[in-house]
């Protein structure tokens, strides 16, 4: 039978930064508000040019998918794919994307 110490609250107090942390990660929340962060800050990741031709951007199952109006741009990102994948895994300071499907 489990004790009033081990069912009780914790008595110390923590930052809610790591309160929010501890939840998520009890209730394996962190993937999907890391796929949730890509597109809510596209622009600050991309910048206002490259954001402003993007239409639509979403992640499922680690592959981020983009749907841009310029083939050229298109074009310009599959070749640097890498360094795409790169930039936004750093941003979100874990490997959350492993591919890019341009749509």
């Amino acid at each position: 039978m489990k004790t009033f110490s081990e069912t009780s609250r914790r008595s110390k107090a923590m930052p809610l930064k790591e309160a929010i942390d501890a939840f998520m990660k009890t209730f394996g929340l962190e993937d999907k508000f890391n796929e949730t962060y890509i597109p809510a800050y596209w622009e600050k990741i991309m910048g206002k040019p490259i954001a402003s031709r993007t239409r639509e951007v979403y992640v499922r199952h680690n592959i981020l998918y983009l749907k841009l109006d310029s083939a050229p741009l298109r074009n310009e990102l599959f070749m640097a794919k890498t360094k795409l994948i790169e930039l936004v895994n750093k941003e979100i300071g874990e490997a959350i994307v492993d591919d890019v499907v341009f749509l």
